[in-house]
């Protein structure tokens, strides 16, 4: 539970630094891999707060945990932010104006924005959580009790 606490503040972090820090080309790519190593890392952690003996299957366990309730709050985050800048017409990082001005004009339609939004905050959990997994089980598996 500690592990994914910090987590959260990793991720929202991460989150709000990529929805308002215009990146492009190659630093898109770097802080993409940065946000996946992050998940990675938050599940090291989960599993460093295991209690000996560690094992690799109770570390996987703690960092899928740990990953979940990152990831959740990250993709929450992410909606609300996503959600406030097509609403209010602010620029959005990584998207063009064509693209931007097409979701706007979908909510303006009466399209619910969380149906077409969500998909991307599920993504998120899973692949946080996985990556956490996977770095909670490595951990767990190289470091002596």
């Amino acid at each position: 539970m500690k592990a994914g606490l910090i987590g959260i503040g990793v991720v929202v972090a991460l989150a709000l630094f990529g929805r308002f820090v215009p990146l492009h080309g190659a630093l898109m790519w770097v802080s993409t891999a940065v946000g996946l190593l992050a998940y990675a890392a938050i599940g090291a952690l989960a599993g460093w707060f295991l209690a000996t003996p560690r094992a690799p299957g109770r570390g996987a366990g703690a960092g899928a945990i740990a990953g979940l309730i990152s990831g959740l709050v990250a993709g929450v985050v992410g909606i609300a932010l996503r959600f406030g800048q097509i609403t209010s017409g602010a620029g959005m990082p990584g998207m063009s104006p064509q693209q931007a001005a097409q979701l706007r004009a979908i909510a303006q339609s009466g399209t619910p924005l969380a149906l077409i939004l969500a998909p991307s905050a599920l993504c998120v959990t899973a692949i946080g959580s996985a990556l956490s997994a996977i770095g909670g089980a490595i951990l767990s598996a190289v470091v002596p009790d």
